[in-house]
């Protein structure tokens, strides 16, 4: 068994509790990560805000990615159905 197949075996239940809180507090992730966003901006007076809403864009792609399974479909317990595209 190689290096990478050992570390996938050991870290596979903490990606799976990941994507549970994930998927269980993403509202909050996405509320807290507006909120740091908002922050940041201020106190760079707007300098780098095209970057900053980019970056909080692509956190909250991530975090909704991580709350589904594998295959896009909502993870069991998913009360909310994904955005349609």
């Amino acid at each position: 068994m190689g290096l990478m197949n050992s570390l996938k075996a050991k870290l596979a239940p903490a990606k799976d509790k990941v994507a549970d809180l994930a998927q269980q507090h993403g509202e909050k992730i996405d509320h807290g990560l507006d909120k740091a966003a908002k922050l940041v901006d201020e106190k760079t007076k707007g300098k780098y805000s095209d970057k900053i809403h980019s970056g909080t864009d692509k956190a909250k792609g991530a975090i909704d990615r991580m709350g589904h399974k594998d295959d896009g479909t909502p993870r069991s317990g998913d009360a909310t159905p994904p955005p349609a595209a």
